[in-house]
């Protein structure tokens, strides 16, 4: 079978760029796109050269979610053969949050029901001002299971239900206002707009950045005090980085000049 991922590296920047390349299917996420998703993530997390790793999509949309066909030859074999399948999509989730590098999406058109999920799964969204997002699984009575876990700690209960139970789908300025989005981006503009960003986040401290994944997701659901505490061990761990201590030297030397 043919790859269904594209994979590239650009040194330069150090930004390793991910392509869901099914097209012809809208992106559709089967068994063997996830399983080489995590595969091309695993790779970039390995690469040295690499400081930022990209998710998009190739054709017209970014993913129109699971690929119903086996979707349905996944529940004709049974319930063992369902859960194998949603748990290697969910696998793919925790895998994106797992990575000490930041993942970022590159949304256009739609990005509907597991792919809304991958989208918002990962730790920033840079949205083309045509997409539209979703789940609108509600209206073939199936449930989006495991992006629930993320609409509710991007939207709250309330807004999350809502966009579960009515399955509308929403446009790039609604889903910015809601939070699901970073940045929206004209379509004339986004690759340009979105290298630049891209390029900007690389430029960061990837010990610094890594950390800040790391703790921002760890501290989730931790009391305040907590909180401060597991803070206070990562900033231990961030000062003894080379990054903080040639950060620190450069900012004294402008000081005393």
């Amino acid at each position: 079978m043919a790859s269904q991922i594209l994979y590239s590296v650009d040194e330069g920047a150090g930004i390793a760029r991910v392509t869901l390349d099914r097209p012809e299917r809208r992106n559709a996420l089967n068994r063997a796109l996830v399983e080489e998703l995590k595969e091309a993530l695993t790779l970039a997390e390995s690469d040295e050269r690499v400081r930022v790793i990209v998710i998009a999509g190739s054709g017209p949309d970014f993913c129109a979610g699971a690929d119903l066909r086996e979707l349905q030859q996944a529940v004709e074999a049974g319930p063992e053969v369902s859960l194998a399948e949603a748990q290697a999509l969910g696998d793919l989730f925790i895998l994106i949050r797992k990575l000490e590098k930041p993942v970022v999406a590159l949304v256009h058109g739609q990005a509907l029901a597991g792919g809304a999920g991958l989208a918002t799964a990962c730790d920033l969204v840079l949205a083309r001002s045509d997409v539209r997002l979703g789940n609108p699984e509600v209206r073939q009575g199936f449930v989006p299971a495991m992006v629930m876990a993320i609409l509710r700690r991007s939207l709250g209960e309330q807004r999350a239900f809502e966009m579960i139970a009515l399955g509308d789908s929403i446009d790039a300025d609604t889903a910015y206002r809601f939070g699901l989005v970073n940045r929206v981006f004209e379509a004339e503009s986004f690759d340009r707009e979105a290298a630049a960003f891209l390029e900007t986040l690389a430029s960061r401290s990837a010990s610094a950045v890594a950390l800040s994944k790391r703790l921002l997701y760890q501290i989730e659901g931790a009391s305040f005090e907590t909180a401060i505490h597991e803070g206070a061990q990562v900033n231990v761990i961030a000062r003894e980085t080379d990054d903080c201590r040639e950060g620190v030297r450069r900012f004294l030397e402008r000081a005393d000049r």
